[in-house]
């Protein structure tokens, strides 16, 4: 069970890599789909991820299902910008700051990736936006950060990835809540 899981976690994190890639592309940070999510290779995330792989929903969700937490997820948020967790620290005067633009971008590519690669055939643009629209209810995250990935969100329900994911208007939306 597990060796082929090793595969199946395998194929499932390079293309969602693969796809953020993309997407960052289009977004004008190709750096950051380059580099994203490689501790998801790294012994403590990979190991805890084939142990609790489904291949439909996130293996971090089973581990806390099964142990109360996750080490993996743990891992993982303190290492990577792109996750509204990193940037919370409770000692600081600002609790929650604003994310960097090439991060919070990478968030907006990450989400929309995760969607296309968990559902598949089901996705859609409309399910994205409204699973970020219950999880930013329940994640800590700077209101104006949330703001940005709101709109671009419900931009991409209405109109497209193609029309919305672009530099220009990625800069432009950002600028309006963040700057």
């Amino acid at each position: 069970m597990y060796i082929k899981n090793i595969f199946l976690h395998l194929k499932l994190v390079t293309y969602h890599r693969w796809l953020v890639f993309k997407l960052c592309l289009k977004a004008g940070e190709p750096w950051r789909g380059l580099v994203h999510d490689l501790s998801k290779y790294s012994p403590t995330e990979f190991l805890e991820s084939i142990r609790y792989y489904t291949g439909n929903n996130s293996p971090i969700t089973g581990a806390k299902k099964d142990k109360g937490y996750s080490k993996a997820w743990l891992h993982h948020k303190g290492r990577n910008k792109h996750h509204a967790e990193y940037w919370v620290d409770e000692n600081a005067p600002d609790k929650t700051p604003v994310i960097p633009y090439k991060y919070a971008v990478e968030m907006i590519c990450d989400k929309l990736a995760a969607g296309m690669a968990y559902m598949k055939k089901d996705f859609t643009y409309e399910y994205e936006l409204q699973y970020w629209l219950k999880e930013k209810e329940k994640v800590r995250i700077n209101e104006k950060t949330a703001e940005f990935v709101t709109e671009v969100l419900e931009r991409v329900a209405k109109d497209g990835i193609n029309v919305v994911i672009s530099k220009k208007n990625m800069k432009e939306i950002y600028k309006k809540y963040c700057n």
